[in-house]
């Protein structure tokens, strides 16, 4: 392995586990959807687990190549709001929402602090990073945004009954889907452009698999919303400077699920442009991968030409020589002297130069 190029090596993708009870323990885990879509285009998945401490530890990753975060539990409202509340829910709604989604109100503050350092990596060195589902809100908070800590209770209540989306169906996780309005000349309309044509134009929607509470409340000022749910929840956004998967540049958030949207029983997906976020992305970690190397890269040694390396080997062969008659005190022996005078005039070039460099300070 030690000899073996660098530049043959996989790019490494780091993605935090979830944290679960079985069997009365704690288990770590990672939705293989995700793995298998980073390994499918290239990359390598590098779980990073959830435990206590491993936020002071994630130098030891290194090299760190792309970010994919996914499913976890609600962010710390503390971390994106200096009121827990903000006065938008009143207690007897806070209880009613950790009764309702208990396994996800739960918060995991270490997840927190590993997923939120990861993320502001990312930013600070531009390393691409996908967030997916609360993976968005991650970058979204990460970024100086802010979340909705209950999108029935905070958005839907404010628009019209035709308005109103079911973000989160706990009877029918895989087969949920609710319809998303597109941005055009977004990265997920291109992505999407096939489905999205119809006889007379674009109609401009998809029907996305979503499952989540929470959502973006005030999108973060360098990102830029690519999609929409009926009830005016961004469902998609990115940071458009920092998006050119060629060049190794990818900041983006989906809120839904395009990994999951897959026809009943089956691994097709239900639009061409669903494995494009990964795809991208790959593609972008890949580039930043070549674009760090060569920046890193140590000058190859200097390799002589036929006649400089004969030159050389001959004088590395009179410095042996004199070496050896050294160490055994004996004469020179005349049949070796024209060897000898071959180092002797090397060291009497470079003595000469040494003194015109001399000369010249």
């Amino acid at each position: 392995m030690a000899a073996q190029d660098l530049s043959v090596i996989l790019p490494r993708v780091l993605i935090v586990s979830r944290r679960s009870v079985r069997k009365n323990k704690f288990v770590d885990f990672v939705g293989e959807y995700h793995l298998d879509l980073i390994v499918k285009y290239g990359a390598v998945p590098v779980i990073v687990p959830r435990v206590t401490g491993i936020h002071l530890l994630l130098d030891s990753f290194e090299p760190i190549h792309g970010v994919l975060l996914c499913e976890g539990e609600d962010i710390d409202p503390s971390l994106y709001e200096s009121d827990l509340n903000s006065g938008e829910l009143s207690p007897e709604e806070l209880e009613e929402i950790r009764r309702l989604h208990a396994s996800d109100t739960a918060i995991d503050r270490e997840k927190d602090s590993i997923e939120l350092r990861l993320a502001k990596l990312c930013l600070e060195r531009n390393i691409p990073y996908l967030g997916i589902c609360r993976g968005s809100q991650v970058l979204n908070v990460a970024c100086g945004g802010t979340l909705y800590q209950d999108v029935e209770k905070e958005v839907s209540r404010k628009v019209g009954e035709e308005q109103r989306v079911v973000h989160m169906n706990y009877e029918n996780y895989d087969g949920h889907r609710h319809p998303v309005r597109v941005l055009e000349g977004t990265p997920l309309h291109q992505w999407f452009r096939e489905s999205l044509a119809h006889e007379g134009g674009e109609r401009m929607e998809i029907l996305v698999n979503s499952y989540h509470h929470q959502g973006v409340k005030r999108l973060a000022q360098r990102l830029v919303p690519m999609a929409f749910a009926p009830d005016g929840l961004i469902e998609g956004f990115y940071d458009p400077d920092a998006y050119n998967p060629n060049e190794g540049k990818f900041i983006m958030g989906l809120q839904f699920h395009p990994e999951r949207m897959r026809r009943p029983d089956s691994d097709d997906f239900d639009y061409p442009g669903c494995p494009c976020a990964y795809q991208e992305f790959v593609k972008a970690v890949i580039a930043y991968q070549k674009r760090v190397a060569s920046a890193t890269k140590l000058p190859k040694p200097l390799k002589l030409d036929h006649q400089l390396e004969k030159k050389r080997k001959v004088i590395v062969r009179s410095f042996s020589l004199a070496r050896d008659i050294y160490c055994a005190g004996n004469g020179i022996n005349p049949s070796k002297e024209s060897d000898l005078k071959v180092g002797a005039d090397f060291l009497e070039s470079n003595a000469v130069l040494s003194e015109e460099q001399e000369t010249r300070l």
